[in-house]
């Protein structure tokens, strides 16, 4: 059986539920992405960089920085570290997005969004847009549920599933 917590005020589950940071997913996906510098490879990642080299020179970290989270990323299976050979060159690594990682492309995008609208001095939304090819409509994420209605946030029940139910 599942309780449900009505969110009609503040966002507050705790008044049925006390969350141990094992067990609160915020905190494990924090957790993962845990660094401000594990945010910025993996932006790069979903634009294309795989090189070692790009990762340190496009997110603007050292190099230790760059190889600790790389490290990170591909243990926790988010990127995935693959040899490659240029002709006359010694054999090198790149990283690719695995499907774990491709996932945390609405969060980024999300906190694209956010900042663009809350942080941004000019108002203007920021130099980055992203935007559907097939239509060239601006792209954004937002709350829906699986019958794809838009979801307000006093609109949601926060629902604990049951004992052993995941």
């Amino acid at each position: 059986m599942e309780t449900i917590l009505h969110l009609t005020g503040p966002l507050d589950p705790r008044s049925g539920w006390r969350a141990s940071p094992d067990r609160c997913p915020i905190a494990r996906a924090l957790d993962v992405m845990s660094t401000r510098s594990a945010f910025l490879i993996m932006r790069e990642a979903f634009y294309g960089t795989s090189r070692f080299d790009d990762f340190v020179g496009r997110a603007e970290i050292s190099e230790p920085v760059a190889a600790a989270r790389l490290r990170e990323l591909v243990s926790e299976g988010l990127l995935v570290r693959e040899p490659y050979r240029e002709p006359g060159q010694r054999t090198r690594h790149r990283y690719r997005l695995t499907e774990k990682g491709a996932d945390l492309l609405p969060v980024l995008v999300g906190l694209i969004q956010w900042s663009q609208r809350w942080l941004d001095d000019d108002g203007a939304g920021g130099v980055l847009a992203l935007r559907h090819r097939d239509c060239g409509e601006r792209v954004g994420v937002g709350l829906r549920c699986a019958a794809d209605h838009e979801v307000a946030v006093g609109e949601l029940d926060l629902t604990l599933a049951a004992a052993g139910a995941r």
